[in-house]
């Protein structure tokens, strides 16, 4: 017997995204409200939308995720990620076609440390010779 709720978390920058797909009508809830309080421009809801539109399941089910920390484009790219790893829990023949389209690699690029005697991570401040 298939489980009725597949789970995924993603992550992204300083952004997590818990999110769980349930057989439904294609309705995307981010934090008890519609997609489009959550991420404001087109770009990000597509972003979102990724995981469903390469494996053609966006009809087949509702997404419930909750998202905190970060930004919106953190926050959306880890919502991607969350919803790829559901799907390939959902069934495993998914994955392959994920994996092409990049939706299953983490992405770990992340803020750089500012460095102590330096302005930034890697601006200097400016050197005098005298």
């Amino acid at each position: 017997m298939a489980a009725t709720e597949y789970y995924g978390t993603g992550r992204r920058k300083t952004s997590t995204a818990r999110v769980f797909l349930r057989p439904g009508s294609g309705a995307i809830t981010v934090n008890h409200g519609p997609l489009e309080a959550s991420f404001p421009t087109e770009t990000l809801r597509l972003t979102v939308r990724q995981p469903l539109v390469v494996t053609e399941t966006g009809e087949r089910f509702d997404v419930l995720a909750t998202t905190a920390g970060g930004g919106v484009a953190g926050q959306a790219g880890a919502l991607r990620l969350g919803i790829a790893r559901a799907l390939v829990e959902y069934d495993a023949e998914l994955r392959s076609a994920l994996r092409k389209a990049g939706l299953l690699t983490r992405d770990p690029r992340a803020k750089e440390r500012k460095k102590y005697g330096m302005a930034g991570a890697r601006k200097r401040f400016q050197f005098s010779k005298r």
